[in-house]
């Protein structure tokens, strides 16, 4: 019976404790304040980066995890007897990790070739994160390569995001708006509902002045998304934001039906990008 083992990186944003109890592997971006270089979630935890952000004189920058990490982690879980690995990442449109996690897989030698399968998630944070656990858990129950990767497209079809952002400053300073949008927005209290389309591409779904509208604004999407289905998993995470993250759960979970509710913090990576005070709701149906 083939060993299936999954790997993923730290921009899935899932938690340790879940990692070790489904045996999911890890390979870690890294987070930069000028001349200082940080594994994302490794030597580096929320906590103290969004600390550390209202701190440093340096604006964070991030980075993909080399050719030879990945190679490294594939080559020593498939040095176990018949075992393939199913390796899943952050949006392609992104990040270059997914590209640089299948250029390793070109790297393997000998009988290890062809038995990594790298998969876009076309997502980002826990967008990511539930997919991996779904896939780590359906490799407990015992389904094959085949009907994991399946299952993974399955529930990245059925699932919805949504971000709010506090400040538009990260955006700008990462290039996803200008500066004059950034300064009237902030000026104005306008809140970009950002949202992942199918692609895996960010895109800006409206813009509320104010947050009460926004949360409004983001369960009108969410009844668009659903209909009538209910919701089987909804994760909540914030930027050192859990009051914010509290008032999105309890407006999501009294007007939906949802079996699964729980918070996550979004890691240092994700949250360089985000900017502190962000809260997302990731929701799937299947």
């Amino acid at each position: 019976m083939t060993n299936i083992r999954i790997v993923t990186d730290s921009t899935a944003d899932i938690p340790l404790a879940v990692r070790e109890a489904l045996n999911i592997e890890m390979v870690p971006l890294k987070i930069n304040f000028g001349e200082e270089q940080y594994l994302d979630t490794v030597t580096l935890q929320s906590e103290d980066f969004y600390r550390k952000l209202t701190s440093s004189a340096h604006f964070p920058t991030t980075s993909t995890p080399s050719p030879g990490e990945f190679l490294d982690v594939y080559s020593s879980l498939l040095n176990e007897p018949d075992t393939e690995v199913i390796s899943i990442h952050l949006s392609s449109v992104l990040s270059g990790t997914y590209r640089t996690a299948e250029l390793a897989t070109t790297l393997l030698e000998g009988d290890q070739l062809g038995k990594v399968h790298v998969v876009d998630s076309c997502s980002a944070s826990y967008g990511i994160g539930a997919l991996v656990v779904a896939a780590a858990e359906a490799v407990q129950a015992g389904k094959s390569v085949d009907e994991v990767v399946a299952l993974v497209q399955n529930m990245r079809a059925n699932f919805y995001i949504y971000f709010l952002v506090d400040t538009l400053e990260f955006l700008q300073k990462g290039g996803r708006i200008g500066k004059a949008s950034a300064l009237l927005g902030s000026l104005l209290n306008i809140k970009p509902i950002l949202s992942l389309d199918r692609a895996g591409e960010v895109s800006v779904v409206d813009k509320v002045r104010g947050n009460k509208k926004a949360i409004a604004r983001i369960l009108e999407l969410l009844a668009a998304d659903v209909s009538n289905k209910t919701i089987r998993s909804l994760h909540i995470a914030h930027a050192n934001n859990l009051e914010g993250a509290e008032g999105l759960r309890e407006a999501i979970v009294q007007r939906f039906a949802v079996e699964h509710v729980d918070y996550i913090t979004l890691g240092p990576v994700i949250g360089a990008h985000a900017g502190p005070g962000t809260i997302a709701a990731f929701v799937s149906t299947v």
